[in-house]
């Protein structure tokens, strides 16, 4: 069994450097074991449920490796309606999404879990408005790289914090681990915080 001082008893089921470094801030000690799961959505599936269901099985099946600890995934998509923004495929589709989002609200999604030593999950929504923004803008945003591997097509703790004109909710949730709602969560679930260090 895995002592609480050991930093196994903790595992991140993510590859992003983004949750890890957020995670990381709170004075964290964690191991970091993606998961590698198939994040198609279903068909007709609402974005609440989407990020959820792929949360819950990111940490379960990270879990299965480690016994004795606790697993935290995340998985966030942008939710413009009820149209699922991904990751774009490519610089084609990130222009197209990012002239979508441009000068309207849309809605960014995160679902969190903690499995293994105990189980419990929320999820936790952001609204998002961007400025009308003018072809070239996006054009040169597209061109940085940046958008390529994030949901909606952009990140707004790097170089797309110039899109967004307004927020309502969780910024740490846009940028994929909303902090405060996570803390609870851990809390829940028995995991030893550093201020509650005996």
């Amino acid at each position: 069994m895995r002592t609480l001082e050991d930093p196994s008893s903790l595992v991140l089921a993510s590859a992003s450097p983004r949750r890890r470094d957020l995670l990381s801030q709170l004075g964290m000690r964690f191991t970091v074991a993606a998961a590698d799961i198939d994040e198609s959505p279903f068909s007709a599936e609402v974005a609440d449920a989407y990020v959820l269901r792929l949360a819950r099985t990111k940490a379960q099946t990270v879990a299965g490796r480690f016994p004795g600890a606790w697993v935290l995934a995340a998985d966030t998509t942008v939710a413009l309606g009820s149209q699922l923004l991904g990751k774009p495929s490519g610089p084609e589709e990130a222009r197209d999404m990012l002239t979508r989002l441009s000068g309207r609200k849309h809605s960014v999604y995160t679902g969190v879990a903690v499995a293994g030593r105990a189980e419990v999950s929320a999820v936790v929504h952001t609204s998002v408005t961007f400025r009308t923004l003018s072809a070239g803008e996006i054009d040169w945003y597209v061109s940085t790289g940046e958008p390529l591997d994030k949901a909606g097509a952009y990140g707004m703790q790097g170089k797309g914090s110039f899109l967004v004109s307004a927020i309502e909710g969780s910024p740490t949730n846009v940028i994929g681990l909303p902090l405060g709602e996570t803390l609870e969560l851990l809390t829940r679930a028995g995991v030893p915080l550093p201020w509650r260090a005996a």
